[in-house]
């Protein structure tokens, strides 16, 4: 099998290009958990199988596999990096794609030669000002859900998040990560003085902390728009593993739709095993 390892702001990947390979999809969360453990395996957040899309609406198909095994909804810097994939290797021309995902239809567009920026799915479900208790500490979280079935997330907002311990974090990103009844995404989020925002998220399938999660940065900036707390004009979101934008195109009064990821994507090596 050969494979394509991708990184967005490091969120990192393995890509498959199915339409030679032909992995059946019984064997895609098994190859996902055997691939993505690091030091004893290839190592990433997850792995893609794309398949050129039969039909008219859509460009190509993205299967998604946590590195656990199991199967996720979408992925925001995993569908940037299908995007640049996509546009590399003959699945659409002119440097537009539309990824067809479990959750519903992405859009992709090349902005230059490595940033990519795509249209997430729209926000279908959103829990405000949920109350949580954890080591006798109450913590406000927002909770939303992206796409149809929803990719969940939380938003929790910690000042002081950039001088905190990632390690010391842990535990409670462990008991929010299965606070909510279909799990969540945790998204710990810190407001700078620039208009950006620090990010800091504990991803679910990965059960780690990751240098990015797109889909998180889209969350997390929507939610501070309906709170008029960030302008969501290409609002700065700074990951362990770089820079990524957000924009919300409806503000504060449609903060559920339209919303736009864009940053760098990166390929790391070509392999086969």
């Amino acid at each position: 099998m050969r494979f394509t390892k991708m990184h967005g702001a490091g969120n990192d990947f393995i890509v498959v290009d199915n339409r030679t390979e032909r992995i059946p999809e019984e064997d895609m969360g098994s190859i996902a958990a055997r691939l993505c453990p690091r030091r004893t395996a290839v190592g990433a957040d997850g792995i893609m199988f794309l398949d050129a899309h039969e039909g008219s609406d859509a460009d190509v198909d993205m299967r998604y596999f946590n590195a656990d095994g199991s199967e996720g909804e979408m992925c925001g810097n995993g569908a940037r990096c299908v995007s640049r994939f996509a546009c590399e290797r003959g699945f659409c021309e002119g440097g537009l794609v539309r990824i067809k995902t479990v959750s519903g239809l992405v859009a992709g567009q090349r902005v230059d030669e490595v940033r990519y920026r795509v249209r997430l799915n729209d926000i279908t479900v959103r829990k405000d000002n949920v109350y949580t208790e954890f080591e006798g500490h109450r913590y406000l979280c927002d909770y939303m859900e992206m796409g149809m079935p929803g990719l969940p997330h939380a938003v929790v907002e910690l000042p002081g998040l950039s001088g905190m311990d990632r390690e010391a974090l842990r535990p409670l990103a462990v008991y929010l990560r299965r606070f909510f009844p279909n799990g969540a995404n945790v998204n710990f989020c810190e407001l700078r003085e620039d208009g950006g925002v620090n990010l800091l998220t504990y991803e679910r399938g990965v059960e780690d902390f990751t240098l990015a999660c797109g889909t998180g940065a889209g969350c997390t900036v929507s939610d501070l728009v309906r709170l008029g707390r960030v302008s969501g004009e290409d609002t700065p979101v700074h990951v362990p593993g770089g820079l990524l934008q957000v924009t919300v195109k409806g503000g504060k009064y449609a903060p559920s739709r339209d919303i736009w990821l864009t940053g760098p994507t990166a390929v790391v090596y070509e392999g086969e095993l």
